[in-house]
């Protein structure tokens, strides 16, 4: 199979011809339709993820077809159309168990722990418990899409944030991430602040839903003018980039008993950020954590898709081949362009 392929952490990525994958006994082979470029593989090519071992092909968000299965697969076939959280469980351990594979104690994930989908074929395991089909109708770009930023949204903003109509959102952070989280919410019915420091990403932010927007690079106070505009502060605030700055403005805009949504990656330096854990304690204020989500979880989202609720295939912006993709990771700390780079070329 041709694949992005590299050996070193922030060395060149290049599309190589590599062996065909095989289905381990309780997984299948994909063949990729289309796979998404995320900041998170930006992260392991870093060398931020310990999970990366070298040599190692990324990518985890994507859509495809099965071409193999493993001899105790039970509920796939060869032909079926699917995608896959990018957090795997393993459908045993007592987190799954108790329905939370998205924190599995022994999870599989594509671009992570093992070879990922920048490529023509990709192996998963677990395939039983994490496949999710898909309707004829969704295009392989378009569920591609959904594999993290937006699943990862959709579980923080209605699952962990459980945003309801009326309730104001604030979602710091306009990337693929951002972009989502300010769609669900809209579509959830809340008042949504988005903050960024592009004007575009801004502009984009608001055709998707955003009730008004702050550009960062040009407010030095983000927490006040959050609570100026929405008289109190956010009843849901999401960091969606992953930075000291942005962690502590999220926590900061939240109005009493508010709840702060930590998405996006805090790694480096920012891993251990300052948080005003006073306001914390004094206005009995929530911080959580998002991280993927289960693969029984996706009927409620596509559901919403398939009735036009949420448009995921708005934030696709750029589509590129397999090549191209990989040269587009290695440059993504430049946050250039707006929407969402989708490889549909391999």
């Amino acid at each position: 199979m041709r694949a992005a392929y590299f050996t070193e952490y922030q060395g060149p990525i290049e599309v190589q011809k590599l062996d065909d994958p095989t289905p381990t006994n309780g997984g299948v082979v994909i063949r990729v339709g289309a796979t998404g470029l995320c900041r998170s593989d930006w992260h392991g090519w870093m060398g931020h993820d310990s999970d990366v071992q070298l040599p190692h092909v990324p990518g985890h968000e994507f859509a495809g077809t099965v071409v193999a299965v493993g001899k105790d697969i039970k509920r796939w076939q060869e032909g079926d159309r699917v995608t896959v959280p990018f957090v795997s469980g393993c459908g045993h351990c007592p987190e799954c168990n108790s329905g939370n594979h998205q924190v599995c104690d022994h999870q599989f994930q594509p671009g992570f722990t093992h070879w990922g989908s920048f490529a023509e074929f990709v192996a998963i395991d677990y395939a039983d418990t994490n496949l999710v089909r898909l309707p004829d109708e969704m295009d392989f770009a378009t569920a591609a899409s959904l594999g993290c930023r937006f699943a990862t949204s959709f579980r923080g903003v209605i699952d962990q944030g459980k945003v309801s109509a009326g309730q104001i959102v604030a979602v710091h952070g306009a990337g693929g991430v951002g972009l989502s989280a300010i769609m669900i919410a809209a579509a959830a019915g809340a008042y949504v602040v988005a903050v960024d420091i592009d004007d575009a990403k801004l502009e984009f932010a608001k055709e998707l839903g955003a009730n008004a927007v702050l550009n960062a690079a040009a407010i030095d106070d983000i927490p006040t003018a959050i609570k100026d505009i929405t008289r109190g502060g956010a009843h849901v605030s999401v960091d969606a980039l992953g930075s000291a700055v942005t962690c502590f403005n999220s926590v900061a805009s939240l109005r009493k008993r508010g709840k702060h949504i930590q998405i996006g990656l805090m790694t480096g330096d920012h891993a251990h950020a300052k948080v005003p854990m006073d306001r914390v304690v004094a206005h009995e204020l929530e911080i959580l954590g998002s991280h993927g989500m289960q693969a029984f979880r996706y009927d409620a989202m596509v559901d919403m898709i398939m009735t036009g609720k949420l448009a995921p295939q708005k934030l696709i912006g750029d589509r590129v081949t397999l090549a191209e993709g990989a040269t587009a990771l290695m440059n993504m700390d430049h946050f250039a362009g707006t929407g969402v780079t989708v490889i549909d070329r391999f």
